[in-house]
């Protein structure tokens, strides 16, 4: 776990825990550059996804996120021996990697990964660190203890969009220009270059043109996809590295004029912006789960990297844009995840602004009463095929104002809230709708997947929940009853939404409610009637802030989703007892979305589930208990992050994105509510 070490947070994984290639190849590292873009591979630094690369920058739009240098093959000569620091794995099963046999330690200072090599009586640092707000990486190596050493680091290029196939990556080989140690890589036309260096300028460059047939990228082979791909390197930089004198490799599309900091430089000013990220928050550092997450919450907040406009227009009007990535490797900028989120990421740390930004940049997006679902890669157009992303929108808010007293953002965003009310009401885009019989929400469109449980694979919606779900009533009660206050607050009256309030809880409680079960129907009036799935779905009716569950019934549905869906991890989707129960998500596409939302652990649901323990028990020792296994799992998969997914059975194996924004913001956000309630006590 996460200790301070001077001025330094430093986060080790235990030598114990990492004894084979397996060990090192089960175990990711992540490092973010505020834009969107990143650096990933595994503790072997070998990719075993096609999202895996040291150089993954956020162009502007029509690339959005983009693999450029999916693999770097460092390799250190030794007394003539040469050894491979990292990794690659071929079709054939062939693991090429001398670095079991050098490793020493694995560390994470701040947001820097850290290995430590012993190389005969030589003792090498490595570090890859991404500057904030720059498409740019600096792998930087230091020697030591030691002789000096000759590093030969070899790039392998390509131009992949994020969410393109392999084969349809750009195809080698791509022009290179080299003047007074700047070499350069062009693409196509209108596409940022990629620049290459070594900082500070030592060595040389050797023109080596190389083909490597048949990598393999093992997860995506376990996952069903297209998983063999030939990359070309067209040379490799060399230069000997002597005892504290530190060379990094660079690679960028920014100017040049911006590469020629020192990799001190550059590490120093990391340091000290993740540092006042921390020393500023009262208490920080009394839990270093807390620690870890804070840091971990920061890899999520974004400039909107490929949409250079949003910058632009936020600057005119005073401000700035900031959105909040979902989940590394894969997911873009996602409405309902960004206000979910919002809670975790931004007020729990501190970072009022960025929550303020984040609201008023997607305020800039709501059309026909919605907020916007996703923005896909690398795309300036919104869809907005969501039902519950605008729901969200005035819990983030609520939360938002609650927190800060920010009084002038709130009353400059209600018109928007109010004619958002209107729309729905009036109904609006894919069957999204008040009944006017009983005043709850419905909604559905044949082929959308609109709440939150929206796997789609071939046209197949798993879990279409077209009707009214639970969690949308319980949701859209909740932003009327925020309207209420909010209207209140600007002294105006309030007898429109309190009669509408007042009209749906009521229905609600005579319509959801399992009298024999003693819980809540998952959809009522949908496609084959009312559904008595149990899911985790309904705790929302008591975890929000304006709970529109009857108090009366509060403990029975609490025990009963302790009972069925409860996990060291979070929340099953689906109980155990259902014909459609899947225990492991696993396979290929249609037999991992199959299981997604009908048995995986979803992380982020141990947020709401906690609320309502609390409402219910009033017990924040034990409902502390249940993030125990979050502080274990914190070692795996994503290394100091969390990961989207679990499988629903023991051991509760990490699956699905490595670091998910949710999952992060609400452990972090309960953990926060427990600690301070503890102390209150």
């Amino acid at each position: 776990m996460s200790t301070l070490q001077g001025d330094t947070m430093v986060f080790k994984v235990p030598r114990e825990c990492l004894k084979d290639s397996h060990a090192f190849l089960a175990r990711e590292w992540l490092v973010t550059n505020g834009l969107g873009g990143y650096a990933s591979q595994t503790l072997l630094c070998a990719p075993t996804r096609r999202y895996h690369g040291i150089f993954v920058p956020d162009l502007p739009a029509p690339w959005g996120r983009t693999v450029i240098i999916p693999r770097l093959d460092e390799e250190s000569i030794v007394d003539g021996e040469s050894l491979l620091l990292s990794g690659v794995e071929f079709e054939d099963g062939r693991l090429q990697s001398d670095l079991v046999t050098v490793f020493d330690e694995f560390r994470r200072e701040w947001q820097t990964p850290v290995w430590r090599c012993v190389l005969k009586g030589r003792t090498l640092e490595k570090r890859v660190i991404m500057p904030y707000g720059h498409n740019s990486v600096y792998v930087e190596y230091r020697l030591t203890e030691g002789e000096p050493i000759r590093l030969q680091l070899r790039p392998f290029v390509t131009f992949r969009m994020l969410d393109a196939q392999l084969h349809e990556a750009r195809q080698p080989p791509f022009p290179l220009t080299v003047l007074d140690g700047r070499y350069e890589m062009h693409f196509s036309e209108g596409a940022p270059s990629l620049k290459m260096c070594l900082r500070p300028h030592c060595g040389l460059f050797v023109a080596d043109y190389r083909m490597s047939q048949g990598i393999s990228y093992g997860v995506d082979r376990d996952r069903g996809s297209e998983h063999i791909e030939n990359l070309a390197s067209p040379g490799y930089f060399s230069a000997d590295l002597c005892r504290n004198q530190p060379i990094a490799f660079v690679a960028s599309t920014e100017s040049w004029d911006l590469l020629e900091y020192t990799p001190d430089a550059i590490l120093e000013a990391e340091a000290r912006r993740l540092h006042k990220l921390l020393v500023d928050l009262p208490d920080w550092e009394q839990d270093d789960m807390e620690q870890s997450l804070t840091l971990a919450a920061d890899q999520f907040i974004v400039s909107p990297g490929s949409r250079l406009e949003e910058q632009a227009l936020a600057r005119a009007s005073g401000g700035e844009a900031r959105t909040v990535i979902a989940g590394y490797h894969w997911f873009t900028d996602w409405g309902r995840d960004t206000m979910i989120s919002l809670e975790g990421l931004t007020l729990c740390t501190g970072r009022y602004r960025e929550a303020q930004a984040i609201l008023r940049t997607f305020a800039n997006y709501i059309q026909d009463g919605l907020l916007p679902n996703l923005f896909p890669e690398g795309k300036r157009k919104a869809l907005y095929h969501t039902v519950d992303a605008t729901l969200w929108y005035f819990h983030a808010l609520d939360r938002y104002h609650r927190v800060t007293g920010d009084n002038e953002t709130l009353l400059a965003l209600r018109p928007i809230l109010e004619s958002v009310i209107k729309h729905h009401v009036a109904g609006t885009h894919f069957g999204i709708g008040v009944d006017p019989q009983d005043g709850l929400l419905r909604a559905g469109a044949e082929g959308y997947q609109l709440t939150w449980m929206d796997a789609k694979v071939d046209g197949w919606v798993v879990t279409p929940r077209r009707g009214k779900p639970v969690e949308i009533q319980a949701l859209w009660y909740n932003a009327l009853r925020c309207m209420m206050r909010w209207t209140e607050l600007a002294g105006e009256a309030t007898h429109e939404w309190e009669k509408m309030a007042a009209t749906a809880r009521h229905s609600f409680n005579e319509r959801f409610w399992l009298g024999d079960g003693g819980y809540l129907f998952d959809v009522i009036d949908g496609e084959q009637g009312d559904d008595a799935s149990f899911r985790p779905n309904q705790i929302f009716a008591v975890a929000l802030e304006y709970p529109i569950l009857d108090e009366q019934r509060w403990g029975t549905v609490v025990d009963a989703v302790a009972d069925k869906l409860l996990t060291p991890v979070g929340l099953r989707t689906l109980s155990r007892d259902h014909r459609d129960y899947k225990p492991m998500y696993f396979g290929d596409l249609r037999a991992r979305d199959a299981a997604y939302h009908q048995g995986t652990v979803w992380a982020w649901l141990i947020g709401p589930f906690i609320d309502a323990w609390l409402k219910v028990h009033h017990d924040a020792s034990q409902a502390r208990g249940m993030l125990e296994g979050f502080k274990a799992h914190l070692l795996e998969e994503g290394i100091g992050t969390v990961s989207e997914i679990f499988d629903a059975e023991p051991p509760y194996h990490p699956r699905g994105c490595i670091a998910q924004a949710w999952s992060v913001a609400e452990v972090l956000r309960v953990s926060k509510k427990t600690r301070e309630a503890l102390r209150h006590s």
